[in-house]
């Protein structure tokens, strides 16, 4: 039961990444593509190591993308920070 919860809450997300293909601008189409590496790597971590739930999953994407920082320019950390709070939203 809470893998079917962590795949529901897994599914409604990758709304957020879909709809940023479908009508976003360039810079949406980049932050999603480039959140959306980090949000696959994030799953995958989660479910080898038995933490696969919704409330891991944000908290683990933000430490993930803090390392990263660094290879973003500060607007292009500003688009990331906006899909991120889209998909803050879409989890609320």
């Amino acid at each position: 039961m809470q893998n079917e919860k962590f795949d529901q809450f897994i599914e409604q997300l990758e709304q957020v990444f879909d709809q940023a293909v479908h009508d976003g601008d360039d810079d949406e189409l980049f932050a999603s593509g480039y959140l959306r590496g980090h949000f696959d790597l994030v799953v995958a971590q989660l479910e080898l190591h038995d933490r696969a739930e919704p409330a891991a999953v944000l908290p683990s994407l933000k430490a993930a993308l803090d390392e990263t920082k660094h290879e973003l320019s500060p607007a292009d950390q500003q688009h990331i920070a906006n899909m991120v709070t889209k998909l803050e939203t879409a989890a609320s």
